[in-house]
């Protein structure tokens, strides 16, 4: 594991949980963890916004069975951007 990886992870899961797009994170509170690995391999590969909200679009859309609306993918793809950007990852090689 890469160092900081479980900071990175725990701060990903806040945001996830914080937007809660099914209801459930006062309950379960790794209802959204299934989209960690995915977020993060893309963030640290330079993903840009588009591509973020196309997998929480499909993440919606597939796994969870919901239809979002076109604005709720793309405000959290919006607000996960502004988090990695904040975090200093940006460029992929920074610990994660």
């Amino acid at each position: 594991m890469r160092p900081g990886t479980r900071v990175t992870e725990n701060g990903l899961r806040h945001l996830l949980n914080k937007w809660d797009p099914i209801g459930v994170a006062d309950e379960v509170q790794d209802e959204y963890d299934c989209m960690l690995t995915p977020l993060l391999q893309r963030l640290r590969g330079g993903a840009d916004q588009a591509e973020i909200d196309e997998l929480l679009r499909h993440e919606l859309e597939d796994h969870f069975g919901l239809t979002p609306l076109p604005s709720e993918p793309e405000a959290m793809a919006a607000r996960l951007m502004s988090w990695w950007t904040s975090t200093g990852k940006t460029d992929g090689t920074a610990s994660a």
